[in-house]
């Protein structure tokens, strides 16, 4: 048992808890973090699923944390980050003619008109110019707790126009469907963007969903990354950079309990292990923080919901020929979408209890520019596919996992004729094997419904979304925090100079 008194125990070994910590230790202070898995990274994380063949287990391309700064911050590249730039950022292969989104707008506009026509190449480029100055600002609020003042200055910078705030109340607030059917007359363009808008949640319908369509912007401002080696390589360059600061990393040994009594704040552990801190920092699930403060008003207040999707892991001999030609598709996030209809009729499968019969797919093939993912002759592939619910109207994930994962390499095949032949292997990531492996509840990569009623100052429940709990000395950051879900690391370096501040107001020890 522990006697030593540390500055910050954080709980949690995901990137958003190794960024905390890389910080934390970076100011001086005596950090020790506690993972209960033995790989490193939660959803960023990389392991050899097959002998030769690394493949990640969450993401695989890494965009707002390029936007952040953090890496340069913390120099990831001197102890091993190196990142490759997804340019395209995503293709549509569509047979009737390829959308090839670019991260130069000029390019991408110029895609558009050969395939759609001037005028969306003319509306694209002017949403585009319309949510820059909205995406910078919300670039800006992510990078500090959301307070009122906060949501002020983003509103500001957002600038609302002429016709003032009313207007840009509505463009926030509408569905992404919505506005892809005002500003754009090519039903590829319109399925590709509200495609994209889904991938945090929401259908494109719902309301409040059309920033993440306006999220397209933000590829035109930096190209996404895949890190070489896999997703992994980040938080495996975190823990690096974490022990150069001198901070402590255990793994394979989770945090039972927060004990905040006459003793003084301390975690416990699974080995017995009691571990006295001066702050402790949860960058874990809500839920999991819920259970370890014994806070039961905290687990009844927020909303899960019921999964997102699966991912079906692919070792192939050749990567999806698609019927037509799009240079760097393979480079790309490949987007099979048929139209707009085709989302509603997946998300209302997924509200009935039961996978997508036809569902649209995102392929991304990794192998093709990071040859040392897999042996020569092979490659890595994986398709995601939404929506598929964690409680299913009948039977159960064990049952149905190949059902299906044969549906979405239905469509990979309907697009890319002759692909199925390729496949040597696959693993299935139902929502249930996502909560098994990554100990994310109901299979949710975004650990909460990323909703209005969950997002900003309301992110995870009223009292805790200032990375500050109602639990003196013990702090939240994480997917389950503003900003949100995606490979970001904004809210672990907020909530690392919440700590500092406060160990600073309270007085350091010496």
């Amino acid at each position: 048992m522990s006697s030593r008194v540390r500055d910050v125990v954080v709980i949690g070994g995901g990137h958003n808890g190794l960024v905390a910590a890389c910080y934390l230790a970076r100011s001086g202070l005596d950090v020790e973090l506690v993972e209960r898995d033995t790989v490193l990274g939660g959803a960023v994380s990389t392991v050899e699923r097959w002998p030769g063949v690394r493949v990640d287990r969450g993401s695989s391309i890494h965009v707002m944390v390029r936007h952040t700064g953090i890496v340069e911050d913390l120099d990831l590249g001197s102890v091993g980050l190196q990142y490759d730039d997804v340019e395209p950022w995503a293709v549509l292969p569509h047979p009737d003619g390829a959308i090839r989104f670019s991260n130069d707008l000029d390019l991408t506009c110029a895609s558009i008109e050969a395939s759609c026509g001037g005028e969306d190449a003319t509306a694209y480029r002017r949403f585009v110019n319309e949510w820059t100055p909205r995406m910078r600002a919300f670039l800006d609020a992510a990078e500090r707790p959301p307070t009122p003042a906060g949501l002020l200055r983003f509103a500001t910078r957002s600038r609302p126009g002429r016709r003032g705030a009313a207007r840009l109340a509505r463009s926030y607030l509408s569905p992404a469907e919505a506005v892809v059917e005002q500003r754009f007359a090519d039903p590829r363009l319109r399925a590709a963007i509200a495609w994209w808008a889904a991938q945090s949640g929401p259908p494109p319908h719902a309301v409040g969903t059309a920033p993440m369509a306006g999220t397209v912007a933000l590829f035109h401002l930096r190209r996404p990354g895949r890190p070489k080696g896999g997703s992994g390589r980040l938080t495996e360059a975190l823990a690096r950079r974490l022990e150069s600061f001198g901070g402590t990393v255990r793994v394979g040994e989770a945090a039972t309990s927060i004990d905040n009594g006459p003793g003084g704040l301390a975690v416990h552990t699974v080995d017995g292990d009691r571990l006295p801190a001066r702050s402790v920092v949860c960058a874990c699930h809500i839920l999991e923080t819920a259970r370890l403060t014994a806070d039961q008003d905290l687990a009844r207040t927020v909303r899960v919901g019921n999964g997102i999707g699966i991912a079906v892991r692919l070792l192939t001999d050749e990567l999806p020929h698609y019927q037509v030609e799009a240079d760097g598709v393979h480079r790309s996030m490949q987007l099979l979408v048929d139209s707009t209809a085709q989302l509603r009729q997946a998300y209302g499968d997924y509200l009935r209890g039961e996978p997508a019969a036809d569902p649209p797919v995102i392929v991304m093939t990794p192998s093709e520019s990071d040859r040392t993912l897999a042996p020569a002759g092979r490659h890595v592939v994986t398709v995601w596919a939404q929506w598929h619910p964690y409680r299913l109207r009948s039977g159960s994930w064990q049952g149905r996992a190949d059902e299906a994962a044969d549906a979405a390499l239905a469509t990979v095949e309907r697009w890319a004729p002759g692909f199925g032949a390729a496949v040597l292997e696959r693993y299935v990531q139902t929502p249930a094997e996502i909560e098994r492996e990554l100990a994310l509840p109901a299979g949710n990569v975004m650990h909460l419904e990323p909703e209005l009623d969950q997002m900003f100052g309301l992110r995870p429940a009223p009292g805790w979304s200032a990375y500050r709990s109602p639990h003196p000395g013990v702090y939240v950051c994480g997917a389950s925090t503003h900003p949100g879900g995606g490979v970001w690391g904004a809210s672990g370096r907020s909530v690392a100079a919440v700590v500092e501040h406060d160990l600073h107001r309270r007085g350091r020890r010496t």
